[in-house]
């Protein structure tokens, strides 16, 4: 794999995002864009922007996908990132959005458990906002392409699979599904 070796080393990636910044993520499927509200989730937005900002997102896949609820994705091709982020976790932020249509949110096992996975959200799923889910952006243009994102799998890939085997695991038993060619900063433009 050819991550960035900063991937390595979750502590280091804690630059601080612009206030407002747009990211642009290459699919399978084609392009979209999600436009970022720091002070929706600053947490949330600060982690989100390091990750893209170092090219954890590439080859990623978008592991499970529920039409009508969300598409979930944020678990990297390289296993070893994967084994650094699992613990890499960031406190939560008090929801100041819902977790409305196109909206984008970390997902959570718990109180301050975030890490790197995140949805976008496909339902209107007010039902989240009381549960620690804290959007910090939404998808501004490409949410016709989040919903043409293959579903056909549901919920049967396994995270600790993915987790430990990465890209390989998905290629070798759930080769339909969706992912990320690329994703970059592309407003304002990246230091």
């Amino acid at each position: 794999m050819t991550s960035d070796p900063a991937l390595l080393h979750p502590a280091t990636l804690n630059a601080k995002a612009p206030e407002v910044f747009q990211a642009k993520f290459v699919t399978t499927k084609g392009d979209f864009v999600v436009e970022v509200t720091r002070a929706w989730a600053p947490l949330g937005a600060d982690r989100f922007y390091n990750l893209v900002k170092h090219g954890f997102f590439t080859d990623a896949a978008f592991f499970r996908n529920l039409p009508g609820f969300m598409v979930q994705f944020g678990l990297s091709a390289d296993p070893e990132v994967n084994k650094v982020w699992h613990n890499a976790n960031i406190k939560d932020d008090p929801g100041k959005q819902s977790n409305a249509p196109g909206m984008i949110t970390f997902a959570t096992a718990g109180p301050n458990t975030r890490t790197t996975q995140l949805f976008i959200n496909f339902g209107n799923n007010t039902f989240l906002d009381s549960q620690g889910f804290s959007p910090f952006g939404k998808v501004i243009s490409g949410m016709d392409v989040v919903q043409k994102l293959y579903s056909g799998y549901g919920e049967r890939p396994d995270q600790g699979s993915i987790t430990n085997q990465g890209k390989a695991y998905l290629d070798k038993n759930f080769p339909n599904l969706d992912s990320i060619k690329s994703a970059a900063i592309v407003a304002p433009a990246a230091n």
